[in-house]
């Protein structure tokens, strides 16, 4: 399984950074953007998927930082 990085909802509001299989949050932020930006970092530090959730919990995007099989080219 790839491993992912996901940005979900908190229940008590803001956001929180989640990996794969992780019970527990690798932060928390005030705004998706924070949590965003932050889970991008982390994700290509990792070589992981970045997941985007909305506030219902669907996801609203994705990003892969690694194992692309055909990278762009640029």
């Amino acid at each position: 399984m790839t491993k992912s990085t996901h940005v979900v909802p908190n229940s008590d509001g803001g956001w929180d950074i989640q990996q794969s299989g992780g019970q527990r949050s690798s932060g928390h932020f005030d705004t998706k953007k924070e949590a965003t930006d932050r889970a991008r970092t982390i994700s290509q530090n990792q070589q992981t998927e970045l997941v985007i959730h909305n506030k219902n919990g669907k996801i609203a995007g994705k990003d892969s930082h690694g194992n692309d099989p055909y990278p762009p080219k640029g």
